[in-house]
């Protein structure tokens, strides 16, 4: 691999003759595996070549963050600066995993038997989605993690310790819809434990949240002139465009979720037929959708020219090493970018309010709440009712209704 990477004899030699020679070509073999470009690896080379002269000879039985960090302040003497330093954790981290040598001190999570149980019991008995269970995993943890801190064990919780519990955290960062949701987890972490025997069977009843009514606010959408803004600044040929344009139009014109996009593979695309076969997150089952032209060309453009030649089946790949399949992360930050820089002034700025735009959209056409909500994926009209509340052209006509004559 120095071979490859330094055409000087002298700057091979000093990469051979340094310790962990084979460790440190192997990895990077790997990450040449993964897609990393030329001036990539030459950078970690160089980086891991300064990590393995101050490494100790017994780093194969394990190093851990604080040797990695005396290792970065050795180098320091040489080479100062705080991205200097970041740059060599960032690099050494990854190699000293892949070699299996790094040592990971074990966290300690306060109550994990029924945090275990928990999960099991949602996954497993309840067929909760994935993330739906990390989710309430999540809510769960956190309250366990408090509980913890406050020398509180589950069997002598009260309602008083519940309510210093939301009284401490969300004065600081929660929101009134995000204040019923937890305390909507909370409950139901609650009631699985009192089956279990841990805590009091009457306390997930104590468990109250703030009431939120049906339909209550306002649409956070974007207006449609300001998706086809979004979609006309992705018109660039760039690779991140060409990519974030099939991206943004499958969220715009089929209302698809950001794990949808995500999970999408190479296989639901049926050319021949014209047709795009989504699995639904919600209702669970497949659906088939006509392939828009527009859409087909977008996304044929990014397959042909810009997808990186992996085995992984999912379209939507990382650009850049190691290339794999893109996170819901990913595609927020997609869409959320575009807003930030057409400033597009809207409450939410990820991916579902694409969602929100293409079922106000269809309302504004004249389709049903059943027929806008078969196409976004819904189970029933309840849930298509939040998506389009709000029919500013009805709304017009009421207003513009004379009732003089009456």
């Amino acid at each position: 691999m120095f071979q490859r990477l330094f055409r000087s004899e002298a700057a091979r030699r000093r990469h051979r003759d340094a310790p962990f020679a084979a460790e440190r070509e192997r990895y990077l073999r790997h990450c040449a595996d993964l897609g990393a470009t030329p001036a990539s690896l030459g950078n970690k080379s160089r980086e891991l070549l300064w990590i393995a002269r101050f490494l100790d000879e017994n780093a194969p039985q394990g190093v851990s963050a604080e040797q990695l960090n005396e290792v970065v302040r050795k180098r320091g003497s040489a080479h100062t600066g705080k991205t200097t330093a970041r740059r060599a954790i960032d690099v050494g981290r990854p190699w000293l995993r892949y070699l299996g040598w790094w040592r990971v001190q074990p966290i300690e999570v306060p109550f994990q038997e029924i945090l275990d149980s928990y999960v099991t019991w949602m996954r497993d008995e309840r067929g909760f989605t994935r993330d739906t269970v990390e989710q309430l995993q999540c809510r769960a943890r956190i309250f366990l993690q408090w509980c913890a801190t406050r020398n509180r064990e589950l069997s002598d919780l009260e309602p008083v310790d519940v309510d210093q519990y939301f009284v401490n955290e969300a004065s600081r960062r929660w929101s009134r819809q995000s204040t019923h949701n937890v305390a909507s987890a909370l409950r139901r972490f609650i009631r699985y434990a009192a089956t279990k025997g841990v805590c009091d069977s009457r306390l997930a009843d104590t468990i109250r949240g703030p009431r939120i009514y049906q339909l209550e606010s306002v649409p956070f959408g974007p207006s449609w002139p300001d998706v086809q803004r979004v979609l006309a600044y992705t018109s660039a040929n760039s690779r991140q465009d060409i990519r974030d344009r099939a991206i943004l139009m499958l969220l715009a014109i089929y209302g698809m979720r950001s794990g949808e996009v995500a999970s999408l593979r190479l296989d639901q695309l049926d050319w021949r037929h014209r047709l795009i076969r989504l699995f639904r997150l919600k209702r669970r089952q497949p659906q088939a959708y006509p392939l828009v032209s527009s859409v087909a060309t977008a996304l044929a453009q990014y397959i042909d020219t810009i997808r990186p030649q992996t085995d992984h089946p999912q379209v939507f790949i990382g650009l850049h090493a190691p290339q794999r399949p893109l996170t819901r992360g990913a595609i927020y930050n997609a869409v959320s970018r575009r807003f930030l820089t057409l400033r597009i002034r809207v409450p939410h700025r990820g991916p579902h309010a694409l969602r929100h735009a293409c079922a106000a959209q269809l309302l504004a056409e004249g389709l049903t709440l059943k027929e806008i909500g078969d196409h976004l994926g819904h189970r029933g009209t309840s849930a298509t009712s939040a998506y389009a509340k709000v029919n500013l052209a009805a709304l017009t006509e009421v207003g513009n209704f004379d009732l003089g004559d009456l």
